[in-house]
């Protein structure tokens, strides 16, 4: 398809169906609109759910899928998404849009009846939290062995510092969705991942070690549909990039950012703002701003720490760096809530290396730092 069509097709009014695992069942949304400049499709999930169906007709009676439970207060499950339809949807024909206000809303996954899941269970009058039972969240430490873990397919992993991927392959064998979360950390023989076939969506954020050797291949896992990697080696995303941009026009939501070289990562070991570096909405200049003056902060408070830590002292170091992100983020404003996390969080790691540096409690600094940007923050 052109630039001003979606790469699979469809239109306003299709509705798409998509076999549910939280459901064991297909289930089906309606697209109600087309962004075309920002490349998002309007997608409002129906209340139904049954055999796969072949055609509209086969939902009878289609209603708006209204969320009441927790506090979701009957907001309609009604979201914008990436025009990339998922390869395993499928477009059954076509009804008059349901709605015609725009949504507000936007999200990285199509709806595959999680939601809907979720409102059963609570309608059924269980007010207790809806686990689904093929999903596991764990951290790296937690994968000891390569028994098979019978019935998980979709897994989350996070907090990994080193982990071998053919062991976590042998170990889940069945996975359709797999996300791997680290900090620097390292992941070996990724190319193992090319022994999953049912794999269908892969996430990896800020980890390293593989290569351009240790692509995912296309002929391997043919049901994937969606590959998101942030903070990966620059080989490897190449790679990637190079072997899954020819599948987007099937159904492949491809978002590949934060390719790394090895010096790269060399040089941000310790430097808490890295993730800022490449960030859409972050100029280049200011992040490197940012992170000069952070290392000004650092270098400030640890040797008024070292010295003995006069408090007026550090509330000045921490007044310094509040008014320096004033001025940076008044040319560009670029502290967003993430970032305002993320500066705080910064802070705080500076604190804790330099407790470990002087060898005793700086929970009184530490406070006064803080105290002190806060009073003076406009971001």
């Amino acid at each position: 398809m052109g630039r001003d069509h979606p790469p699979r097709p469809f239109a306003v009014g299709d509705v798409v169906a998509v076999y549910s695992e939280a459901l064991d069942a297909w289930t089906a949304s309606q697209i109600t609109g087309i962004d075309a400049a920002a490349k998002y499709a309007a997608v409002l999930e129906l209340d139904w759910s049954g055999p796969e169906p072949e055609a509209v007709a086969d939902l009878g009676e289609v209603q708006p899928l209204r969320l009441t439970h927790h506090n979701w207060g009957g907001t309609l499950s009604y979201c914008n998404h990436s025009w990339v339809l998922p390869r395993s949807f499928k477009v059954i024909g076509s009804l008059p849009p349901l709605v015609s206000d725009p949504s507000n809303a936007y999200g990285s996954a199509w709806g595959r009846g999680g939601q809907l899941a979720l409102q059963r269970h609570w309608d059924s009058g269980d007010r207790t939290d809806w686990n689904a039972p093929y999903a596991l969240t764990c951290t790296a430490d937690e994968l000891i062995g390569d028994t098979p873990r019978a019935g998980v397919t979709d897994l989350t992993v996070r907090g990994i510092t080193r982990l071998d991927c053919a062991h976590l392959v042998a170990a889940f064998p069945d996975l359709t969705r797999l996300s791997l979360w680290g900090n620097l950390g390292t992941l070996t023989s990724a190319a193992a991942l090319n022994r999953l076939p049912r794999l269908q969506g892969l996430t990896i954020t800020e980890l390293f070690g593989m290569e351009a050797s240790d692509c995912l291949l296309p002929q391997d896992v043919p049901e994937v549909e969606d590959v998101v990697l942030y903070g990966i080696p620059a080989d490897y995303a190449n790679a990637m990039r190079k072997a899954w941009r020819p599948h987007v026009r099937h159904g492949v939501q491809l978002d590949i950012g934060g390719a790394r070289t090895p010096d790269w990562v060399a040089a941000n070991a310790t430097n808490p703002l890295r993730d800022w570096d490449g960030r859409r909405h972050i100029p280049r200049t200011a992040y490197r701003k940012a992170v000069a003056q952070y290392k000004d902060t650092r270098a400030a408070f640890l040797a008024e720490v070292t010295a003995g830590g006069h408090s007026g002292n550090i509330t000045e170091i921490g007044r310094s760096f509040g008014a320096a992100l004033n001025a940076l983020d008044s040319r560009s404003c670029f502290v967003e809530t993430v970032e305002r996390e993320e500066l705080f969080d910064a802070l705080d790691f500076l604190v804790d290396e330099a407790q470990t540096a002087v060898g005793r409690d700086l929970s009184t600094a530490r406070a006064a730092l803080i105290e002190a940007v806060d009073s003076v923050r406009d971001w």
